[in-house]
């Protein structure tokens, strides 16, 4: 029988080897960048900024976005605190829809078995 086992805040199967898939850049690195792009005046091209820092313009362009919208300059875009909320609610309408179904044929075996008028061999 296997078991949920906690592992900070993700939850995994005890016996699965299940992680999530390292980030290309890191996170420092991705600051970084939208601080130097942030600070440049006049605003640098994305690609030769991209390039001198070794990522990938649409990464780079990508962050800058997200920064944007974290901000508040960007409203086109969900906030990364958004994106969070989402995912969270997401997962927990996964549980409970789950839940409800197990509850739901549950309820339907224990109804079959106080049914009276049912002849019992």
């Amino acid at each position: 029988m296997r078991r949920e086992v906690s592992v900070g805040q993700m939850v995994l199967m005890e016996g699965t080897e299940t992680m999530p898939a390292p980030r290309k850049y890191p996170l420092e690195l991705r600051e970084r960048a939208v601080a130097m792009y942030r600070a440049a005046e006049p605003k640098p091209v994305i690609r030769q900024l991209a390039r001198d820092l070794g990522v990938h313009h649409e990464a780079l362009r990508n962050w800058i976005r997200q920064d944007q919208a974290d901000q508040g300059e960007r409203t086109d875009r969900p906030t990364t605190v958004e994106k969070e909320e989402l995912a969270a609610l997401r997962k927990e309408n996964t549980e409970l829809r789950r839940a409800n179904e197990i509850l739901r044929v549950a309820s339907a075996f224990f109804a079959r078995e106080l049914d009276t008028t049912r002849t019992r061999f």
